[in-house]
């Protein structure tokens, strides 16, 4: 009979056998809510700051929720003004807004009574009236009225080079781990420790050789010179074959015995045995592409080839980075990389933890 599913607060309610709280629950739970924060502190400080505006995020202290301040509709002005409280001469407050701003000194009106006049006040005599307010423009502003950002362009290269350089990435590394894990031949030892010993080797001594090989062929400003010269990966190798060294030989050979050749042992007998572990790759290998800003940013120059982690490079300017649009279009680009990971994140124990056996 399946085991019952237990619910969130039947797990945080389980204690070691007693109905109060053991000192190991407690050193437990502080242990995991310290954890959690910080894991998804920062994820949840990079969704709320992509609603602040510019002049929000440069704010001291910084404040956790994006607030705006409230700009009124006053009669005789043509756009809103910012709504301030303002401390008068006999310490009472009123709200009133600031017409325009000379040095240390402001021109207030009072927005209930714009006919009573201006009224001179030091900036220091004020503070402004804020809201919480989404500045949804973060988002909508890069996706439909900034020229310099080609979203869906960017959107779609990155696309097509994770998708297939993942493809590619599993095909060639789950036929290198079968030989390594299931051929008995001179070498493959030598050869899998040769494979292992190339992730000593730091990826910057390999990006000018690369880079001269890639041209020389003329897949610069190619999408095919981002995807291939990653498609093989030393820990996609190293992981499927510990996992296929846990599949039975006894299989491979009763197929042999009924006739199957050694390309549909793989296919039909490997591949699906291997599911997890490959789930578990493809996993890695999506987070890899997606992520990669170096190696496109070396071999594509031309907008209409940019992925969108290098395209994020449009907000940053001479002067000033547009950290507003940086901030709202890197939880974008989070997004697909959460969706992949929800899906086939229950592989992940099974594929290191598990056998090949089902």
């Amino acid at each position: 009979m399946a085991a019952e599913r237990m619910t969130i607060s039947q797990f945080l309610a389980n204690r070691r056998g007693r109905r109060r709280p053991d000192t190991s629950d407690l050193l437990t739970y502080l242990y995991l809510t310290i954890g959690t924060i910080l894991m998804f502190g920062p994820v949840l400080w990079l969704v709320a700051s992509s609603f602040k505006t510019q002049a929000g995020l440069v704010k001291y202290p910084p404040p956790l929720l994006p607030y705006q301040q409230v700009q009124v509709e006053v009669a005789g002005f043509d756009k809103m003004l910012p709504l301030y409280e303002v401390t008068l001469e006999d310490g009472t407050t009123q709200e009133m807004a600031q017409i325009r701003r000379v040095g240390i000194e402001a021109r207030m009106i009072d927005p209930a009574n714009p006919d009573a006049g201006e009224t001179k006040v030091n900036i220091r005599q004020r503070t402004p009236v804020e809201e919480v307010k989404l500045a949804w423009e973060n988002y909508l502003d890069p996706l439909i009225e900034l020229d310099n950002f080609d979203f869906f362009t960017y959107l779609k290269n990155s696309i097509i080079v994770t998708s297939v350089a993942t493809a590619i990435t599993l095909v060639i590394n789950s036929m290198a781990a079968f030989a390594l894990s299931k051929y008995q031949f001179k070498g493959r030892d030598a050869i899998f420790v040769l494979f292992i010993s190339t992730l000593m080797i730091p990826i910057t001594v390999i990006l000018v050789p690369v880079f001269l090989v890639i041209t020389s062929i003329g897949w610069k400003n190619n999408l095919w010179g981002v995807i291939i010269p990653g498609a093989a990966t030393p820990t996609g190798i190293f992981l499927l074959r510990q996992y296929m060294l846990t599949i039975p030989d006894e299989l491979l050979d009763a197929a042999r015995i009924d006739g199957a050749s050694e390309w549909h042992i793989y296919w039909r007998i490997i591949l699906p045995l291997a599911r997890p572990a490959l789930a578990v790759l493809a996993i890695f290998s999506v987070m890899w592409r997606w992520n990669d800003f170096l190696w496109p940013l070396i071999v594509l120059s031309q907008n209409d080839y940019f992925t969108l982690q290098v395209g994020l490079n449009a907000f940053q300017g001479e002067l000033q980075i547009q950290w507003h649009y940086v901030l709202a279009m890197t939880v974008v680009t989070l997004l697909p990389i959460t969706l992949v990971f929800a899906i086939l994140q229950r592989f992940i124990t099974t594929g290191i933890a598990t056998t090949g056996m089902k």
